[in-house]
């Protein structure tokens, strides 16, 4: 098995949560995933496999085991990455340039994303029949649409002392030159039309990601090294769906969820700050004919893995890391620890991870924050404190987080999903 291989297809594909999840629902229905609805009952069998869009950015997928005396083994990571999203009415014409209006989604670094060729993907909202139930369409056009150009040097000559963004007038993409038509039209919405087959005014909404087209690829003088747009946290993605996948369990429930919206707080209907699943592990219970008792007596036996990458030592920046806890590339996978609990943990939790390691020969490191510079958070904390479950934060370390390229260790996807093989004991 190519893990990075793999890896970097998975990538290509995942442009958007939405195609994060079409990417994850291909993996599983060719491994035999069955498709639950959200708004159905449900009628589940043991030992069968299923899977539940939420809202089409968010995917759980679990195999109900025929005892259930083990309770829960959940794994989680999120869909999305920081990018730029579109406004309505985004078109602005200014001197022949047409420009697009973007916000910034999540915290990315800004100068990452200038001269880079972008492209869109996401969904498109058409009148239906029903006015409660649009027609509901998704684009990704896979090409090169538009690109934010940088000043030259010639007329900023402090660029290189260090500039700051401004997020509404310098991040704003270019995309087409006016025609003699285009005071009068949208050229998105033209666009968007045309790639859809529609009439431009049967479109209503749009949710579009705008995303960096350059493909992933090795580098290093050996090949080491993988540069890529996504690592966070489509690395995880991965490693859950071939989790769950290679499942080979006898007892207890075996959970991967794929959350939306982690990069902005996860406070969302499909975010991991919901109650969506808490609410899904009561209808498998209930659809499996145990009672709200039984479920809660097993979140007490069960366990999560939170999935998000790491911070790798940074060679030009040693300082910014802890003295004694600083994960290198190609290394194995980071045990991620914080005493405010902004990642999820303790000392139960880490021996346990610790000793799957050992016993299945994985690499794995520790990683802690500098004492005096705060890191971010995850799904974990959040996760855990609704649903009250030992969990453990982990992932693979990689440096320039956030920027619209990221760098890892070639290797440490393999430990990854080695662990989390191992955790639903599918590894041997």
């Amino acid at each position: 098995m190519s893990y990075t291989g793999s890896l970097l297809n998975f990538i290509s594909s995942s442009t958007s949560p939405y195609h994060t999840v079409f990417t994850a629902q291909d993996y599983l229905i060719k491994n035999d995933f069955e498709e639950l609805s959200l708004d159905n009952d449900w009628k589940i069998e043991l030992e069968k496999k299923y899977f539940v869009k939420i809202y089409d950015s968010t995917l759980i997928a679990f195999i109900p085991h025929q005892a259930r005396r083990d309770g829960m083994r959940i794994a989680v990571s999120h869909t999305d990455f920081p990018c730029l999203k579109i406004k309505p009415k985004a078109q602005i014409i200014q001197d022949k340039y047409g420009k697009l209006n973007v916000e910034v989604y999540g915290g990315m670094i800004l100068n990452t994303w200038l001269d880079r060729p972008l492209s869109l993907a996401g969904k498109v909202a058409l009148k239906g029949d029903d006015v409660f139930t649009p027609k509901v369409e998704f684009v990704d056009f896979r090409r090169p649409l538009m690109t934010i150009p940088n000043l030259a040097i010639h007329m900023d000559r402090n660029v290189n002392d260090g500039k700051a963004l401004n997020k509404q007038k310098e991040m704003l993409p270019i995309a087409f030159m006016q025609g003699d038509e285009d005071d009068a039209q949208d050229c998105l919405l033209n666009l968007l039309a045309e790639q859809l087959n529609c009439e431009k005014e049967a479109i209503l909404s749009y949710d579009l990601t705008v995303y960096q087209t350059e493909s992933p690829c090795y580098l290093g003088f050996n090949s080491e090294f993988i540069s890529s747009p996504r690592l966070d946290n489509i690395t995880s993605v991965k490693a859950c769906v071939e989790g769950i996948i290679s499942d080979k369990r006898k007892s207890g429930l075996d959970v991967v969820v794929l959350f939306d919206n982690e990069e902005v707080g996860s406070r969302t209907k499909q975010g991991g700050a919901s109650l969506i699943l808490s609410n899904m592990l009561e209808r498998i219970y209930s659809a499996c004919g145990y009672s709200r008792q039984v479920f809660l007596a097993d979140l007490a036996k069960s366990f999560m893995l939170s999935i998000d990458v790491a911070h790798a030592l940074h060679p030009n920046y040693l300082e910014k890391n802890d003295v004694t806890n600083k994960p290198i590339l190609n290394h194995g996978l980071a045990i991620k620890m914080a005493a405010s609990q902004s990642y999820a943990g303790d000392a139960e939790a880490i021996a346990i991870i610790k000793a799957l390691c050992e016993k299945y020969k994985i690499d794995y490191q520790m990683y802690v924050n500098r004492s005096d510079i705060p890191g971010g958070s995850t799904i974990g904390s959040i996760a855990s404190a609704l649903l009250s479950m030992r969990t453990l934060d982990i992932g693979v370390p990689i440096l320039a987080m956030h920027s619209a390229r990221e760098l890892m260790g070639k290797y440490d996807q393999k430990s990854l999903e080695f662990l989390v093989r191992a955790f639903f004991e599918g590894f041997r």
